[in-house]
């Protein structure tokens, strides 16, 4: 008898056409058997929002090399329900990968992230997960050493877990494989988005108005995702959904102590 492959759901928040989506499944179908549900659109920034008001539609447009490629109206969060629960539902998923993403999900744009909200998903029902993404917003690209190392990562979490209900926030440098140091597992960045929302006007005369901004970062440490970046490290950062800011607890046990009826 021949060793089961993994089974491997790919999913990502940047469209079915993204060439990051792509360097994905290079790196997914290396390891296993490969299915893909992809949002039909642009989604990032989307965070962990899902479809409620209009019906999902879940779509095969193609099959390559034994890849099948769906798309999907929905979210990236939308795309890991649908694979899980409707393209692969009597079959155990053995991970879930999302991006790779075009642009880095480090410091606060973690928050924000559509490539980490479908991560996070799956680890919500306690499936190995792993967000990837390279810090180049180009369109085009270059993920060469981003599947080199992915494929490095991949197979290390495939061989030897990672714990219970936590996803991996992977970020690359805009690098090639030899400029590359090496990984380091870093925290969150302290930071915050300066964001501007510039004034256009429409061809009616109607104001309108684009997002835009920069990360501030107020982090002067050097076991942070950001630094790890600006150094030519790949950032690996364990990520839960549970979002309790524990240390707080006791500071607001006064709103217990002094209820009154």
């Amino acid at each position: 008898m021949t060793e089961r492959r993994p089974l491997i759901l790919v999913v990502n928040d940047d469209g079915y056409e993204a060439k990051g989506l792509e360097a994905m499944v290079e790196i997914a179908s290396s390891f296993g058997e490969t299915f893909v549900v992809a949002p039909d659109r642009a989604q990032s920034g989307k965070a962990h929002a899902i479809t409620m008001n209009e019906p999902l539609r879940l779509n095969h447009y193609k099959t390559v090399n034994g890849v099948q490629y769906w798309r999907t109206n929905g979210t990236p969060t939308d795309c890991v329900k649908l694979g899980q629960k409707v393209l692969l539902k009597n079959r155990h998923v053995d991970l879930v990968l999302s991006g790779i993403n075009h642009g880095s999900n480090s410091s606060v744009s973690l928050i924000y992230s559509g490539t980490m909200a479908a991560a996070m998903e799956a680890c919500f029902d306690n499936f190995t997960a792993v967000g990837l993404s390279l810090l180049d917003y180009s369109p085009d690209a270059d993920f060469t050493a981003a599947v080199h190392y992915g494929k490095q990562i991949v197979g290390q979490v495939l061989e030897k877990g990672i714990p219970p209900f936590t996803c991996l926030n992977v970020n690359f440098p805009k690098a090639s494989i030899e400029e590359i140091k090496g990984i380091k597992i870093t925290r969150q960045t302290k930071g915050y988005w300066h964001e501007e929302l510039e004034p256009c006007t429409d061809p009616y005369g109607g104001t309108y108005y684009w997002l835009a901004g920069y990360l501030v970062n107020t982090d002067e440490g050097e076991d942070n995702c950001e630094w790890a970046l600006q150094h030519n490290y790949i950032s690996v950062q364990p990520v839960h959904v549970d979002m309790t800011a524990y240390y707080a607890m006791n500071d607001i046990k006064y709103l217990e102590n002094e209820f009154k009826r």
